[in-house]
């Protein structure tokens, strides 16, 4: 049976329509532009969106799982009782997957990528996205500390390392190129650092500006449907805007006619001035000027909400760092040749002054780029907060009151060493529906295989919200957005009034580069190398195979 939604008030970017009264068809799971003897949901005026997109929140694989063992205390919050339909939910800031699923879809998000796949493990996290029902799902897998694509890189071989990009794609059947900390996580292995751009890797007499530029390259070359997605040098530390500007002006001189060429991700914590924790304070103004001015770099802020959280991250140096100064539990993961990653719990507290310019700086990037399409709203799950913390966080964009409101309890350096209290913008609702669907949407690369819109052929994932364009009460729309009034999946109602009434397994999407040749069969020799002397698993044992993906979306690419 084909599904009709009349009388709501959609919110389309992608296809032009913000805020008409339009009906939606669907059929098969696509929309369409008519069907017969229909079930019908009357909208009633309320908002409707296509589902929401998150492009980077890290929900499974090696340090998720490892998270969850480190911090029992979280896995005892939000405990959800299993019912007919679901299973029983654990967790707050690392959920149990079935959680994670289930929190999702009545937020009215339907698609999840995570961004930090260590290639070694991948088979992890793929069996970790067969348990998180409802959404679709992609993973980006990290190549910024692997040997052989160091190698690569200070060879000058470009071939090759495109062609070891390619395999890696189909071992992991990932979808792009993750870059942490490039030459950090090397360093790291020998209790060091990489501080600037232009610091040596230890025993690969390269520099982390040269990995960044190689990889760029790269994936260009390759037609990936995604930029090189980054995590940039010297996180967290006062004073490395600076470090993040040159970073974005690393690649401005590679060319991409169909999108940006570097998504840098959780911006927040690269856009700090200052000299010490003393001084340290907001240069989100900087970073979005810079965003302002050129399309080939894009970002998603990371947003800090005040609580207590997990971070996690495959800069395990940084992590380090924070172990160091909290003083709390801690944990370190090193992955062979090829990353790592730490954890360590976080507790964002509005009377310390650094958690206070941290929240403002988060909201700043958001509300000072210009052109909502150059941004996505994430909280880097659960680095600077969980993702079930969204609504609140749009609610603060929505609505300057609402903001003036929460800094009347932060601590008052905000007012020195952050602009957030001189900032009166306000988005709006087709604000709202560009940054959580169609502009990740197109970030990634899927707004050409039916996601993040409504046009005919999408996906039939739908979002509708018990709100009208209308309201201004930002606790309302926090309230309307936390609990979906229908989300649907692929043309099938996962929600309705907030609660799970069916829990289809979800897609993965992965990119199939083509990439034949003797650069191919040479890189091939050299990887065999690489497994035969350093690796813990023969080569054969190493790609993930199509039994743990059992529902795949293949992007096929040429050069």
């Amino acid at each position: 049976m084909g599904l009709l939604i009349t009388n709501g008030i959609v919110y389309d970017p992608i296809n032009q329509i913000s805020g008409e009264k339009v009906d939606i068809s669907v059929k098969d799971g696509k929309i369409v532009s008519g069907v017969k003897n229909p079930k019908t949901i009357d909208a009633g005026g309320r908002i409707v969106m296509p589902g929401g997109v998150d492009m980077h929140t890290h929900i499974a694989g090696g340090k998720m799982n490892v998270g969850r063992m480190l911090r029992p205390e979280d896995g005892r919050r939000g405990i959800e009782s299993r019912k007919k339909l679901t299973r029983a939910c654990t967790g707050y800031s690392v959920p149990n997957t079935f959680a994670t699923g289930y929190r999702y879809a009545k937020m009215g998000y339907t698609t999840t990528f995570e961004p930090a796949m260590p290639p070694l493990l991948a088979r992890h996290t793929h069996e970790e996205f067969r348990d998180i029902p409802i959404v679709d799902k992609g993973a980006i897998p990290l190549l910024d500390n692997h040997w052989l694509i160091m190698e690569y890189v200070k060879s000058g071989d470009m071939d090759k390392l495109a062609a070891y990009i390619a395999w890696m794609m189909n071992a992991t059947k990932g979808y792009g190129i993750k870059i942490v900390n490039a030459g950090g996580g090397e360093a790291w292995g020998w209790g060091k650092n990489v501080r600037n751009l232009d610091d040596i890797v230890p025993n690969f007499d390269i520099t982390p500006a040269d990995i960044i530029h190689g990889l760029a390259e790269a994936n260009e070359r390759l037609n990936l449907p995604h930029s090189i997605h980054i995590h940039c040098n010297n996180l967290g530390h006062p004073g490395n805007y600076d470090t993040t500007l040159a970073t974005f002006d690393l690649v401005k001189d590679i060319p991409s006619k169909k999108r940006q060429v570097m998504h840098a991700t959780h911006v927040q914590f690269h856009s700090y001035g200052g000299s010490t924790w003393v001084d340290m304070g907001s240069k989100a103004d900087a970073i979005a000027s810079y965003v302002n001015s050129h399309d080939h770099v894009t970002i998603d802020p990371g947003q800090v909400m005040f609580g207590d959280t997990t971070t996690m991250t495959a800069d395990g140096p940084m992590e380090y760092e924070l172990h160091r100064m909290s003083r709390r539990k801690w944990t370190n993961k090193d992955v062979e040749l090829e990353t790592g990653s730490g954890i360590i719990p976080v507790s964002y507290s509005r009377k310390v002054s650094v958690n206070s310019i941290q929240w403002a700086i988060g909201l700043e990037l958001v509300l000072l780029i210009k052109n909502p399409w150059k941004t996505a709203i994430t909280t880097d799950h659960p680095n600077g907060a969980p993702f079930t913390r969204y609504p609140e966080i749009i609610s603060l964009l929505m609505s300057k009151k609402r903001r003036e409101e929460a800094l009347k309890g932060v601590h008052d350096a905000i007012n020195k060493r952050a602009i957030i209290s001189s900032i009166d913008r306000e988005l709006n609702w087709a604000d709202i529906a560009i940054m959580t669907r169609a502009s990740p949407a197109k970030l990634l690369g899927l707004d050409k295989h039916g996601k993040g819109h409504l046009g005919i052929g999408a996906d039939a994932d739908i979002a509708i919200y018990d709100v009208s364009p209308e309201e201004d009460d930002p606790r309302k729309i926090q309230s309307a957005l936390s609990h979906a009034k229908y989300t649907i999946k692929g043309g099938e109602i996962v929600v309705k009034d907030g609660e799970i009434v069916a829990v289809p397994e979800g897609r993965t999407y992965w990119v199939n580069p083509e990439f034949d040749g003797e650069a191919t069969k040479a890189m091939l020799e050299d990887l065999a190398v690489k497994f035969k002397e350093y690796y813990s698993v023969n080569m054969a044992n190493y790609p993930v195979q199509d039994a743990y993906v059992p529902h795949p979306i293949e992007i096929k690419t040429k050069v």
